[in-house]
């Protein structure tokens, strides 16, 4: 089966439980970021805890060739090298975490009061690890396209402006 990148939302009425699934989904294969948004029963949004695979590489790896390209220069040049790919590599994290926040301030809309939904960015080879993750925790699963996503985030953002 061909990897398709999906956002997969699990429904919860259980907190405890919610979160046990948290930390199990980071062990699927192809998760790239998982979060938690959580609506209290008073209406107020929640977002108890989230988690990125591979957060801070984009820096370091932006920093280390970076002063690779400095070398050129000496040790000034890498230390500047160092900085500035340091800097770019921290502003496309910055930007990937923008991204995922809007993304998941529309999914939550979703979210009903006293509910939790798992939200998990995947690319997926196949179904089976996540389908088994919603059997085990007895909560129906539903697989958004990354691509669906991504279009009600600048949907929503035209509609803001």
């Amino acid at each position: 089966m061909s990897e398709n990148h999906h956002v997969l939302l699990l429904d919860f009425t259980d907190r405890a439980a919610c979160r046990a699934a948290f930390d199990e989904a980071a062990h699927l294969p192809g998760l790239h970021q998982s979060a938690i948004v959580e609506r209290l029963t008073d209406g107020t949004l929640d977002f108890p805890a989230s988690q990125v695979r591979g957060a801070g590489a984009p820096t370091v790896g932006g920093g280390v060739v970076g002063g690779l390209a400095g070398l050129l220069g000496g040790p000034i040049g890498v230390l500047l090298g160092w900085a500035a790919g340091t800097v770019l590599g921290n502003a496309a994290e910055s930007w990937r975490d923008h991204e995922g926040g809007a993304a998941l301030i529309v999914l939550s809309e979703e979210v009903d009061e006293g509910h939790c939904m798992l939200v998990l960015d995947i690319a997926e080879a196949s179904p089976h690890p996540a389908d088994e993750l919603a059997a085990r925790h007895g909560v129906a699963l539903r697989r958004l396209p990354a691509a669906e996503l991504a279009e009600r985030v600048k949907a929503a953002r035209r509609a803001a402006e």
